[in-house]
């Protein structure tokens, strides 16, 4: 094996440490306090008025900041995605949410494909943890376990992101199971920012407890997705090995 210089190791490495950078850089400025309750009671009313004056712009601006607060992977995205169903409704703000997740998860994606990628992969593979798991996954049926990660609501966005550039999964499978494996979950959370929209239009000034209290039952289907839904993907594969197995 051929070993890399300093340099270019280096250039192998701009790239995270720019992701790195522009953490570090949102933490310091305050930024992820933004991604919160209070933001969305001090600031909805005047962007949903943003969005009605402004749609296309608005939409466009929405889609960017998503995409760049999924691959500076700062923590809080539930509360942007409640804001774009204040913004726009629930189907518009709900595929908005999966464009500019998808977006940022794409270079997530490549940093990790062309930058460290082949040395994390051996790390994992030597520590045969979850990150293995998901990238032999991954290996078998990019689409198919793509798609199950992107579902599933409680498996960390980014881990997902890092065992696909690791194992250089397809780009295009990669992509589509991203966005359509967003849509579910998300869809609940911005049917969720459109009723809390309408709320605030009344005088409503809602907290976390009246989130939960009032949106009780679509929470749980994010609960159903996270808990349950995994467990019915394995009894599902379960059956099928035994049906390939009986054939």
């Amino acid at each position: 094996m051929t070993k890399r210089s300093g340099k270019e190791w280096a250039i192998r490495l701009l790239p995270l440490a720019v992701i790195a950078g522009l953490a570090i850089a949102a933490f310091a400025l305050g930024l992820n306090r933004y991604l919160s309750m209070e933001m969305l009671r001090e600031h909805g009313l005047n962007l949903q008025a943003y969005a009605r004056d402004h749609y296309w712009q608005a939409l466009a601006g929405f889609i960017l900041v998503y995409a760049l607060a999924t691959a500076s992977t700062i923590p809080g995205p539930v509360f942007l995605t409640l804001l774009g169903g204040m913004m726009f409704g629930p189907w518009i703000g709900a595929l908005a949410q999966s464009t500019g997740a998808t977006l940022g998860s794409i270079v997530i994606y490549l940093i990790y494909r062309s930058a460290i990628g082949t040395w994390l992969r051996a790390k994992f593979r030597a520590d045969a943890g979850l990150m293995d798991r998901i990238t032999t996954g991954i290996d078998r049926n990019a689409f198919v376990t793509l798609f199950t990660l992107r579902v599933i609501p409680s498996v960390p966005f980014v881990l997902i992101n890092a065992a696909a550039g690791m194992v250089a999964a397809p780009l295009k499978p990669y992509i589509a199971a991203t966005f359509l494996g967003l849509l579910p979950s998300t869809t609940i959370y911005t049917w969720i920012g459109s009723r809390l929209g309408r709320m605030m239009q009344a005088g409503v000034r809602p907290d976390l407890e009246t989130l939960v209290r009032q949106f009780f039952w679509p929470l749980m289907g994010v609960a159903f997705l996270s808990l349950l839904l995994p467990l019915f993907i394995k009894l599902w594969q379960g059956w099928r090995r035994r049906r390939t197995v009986a054939a």
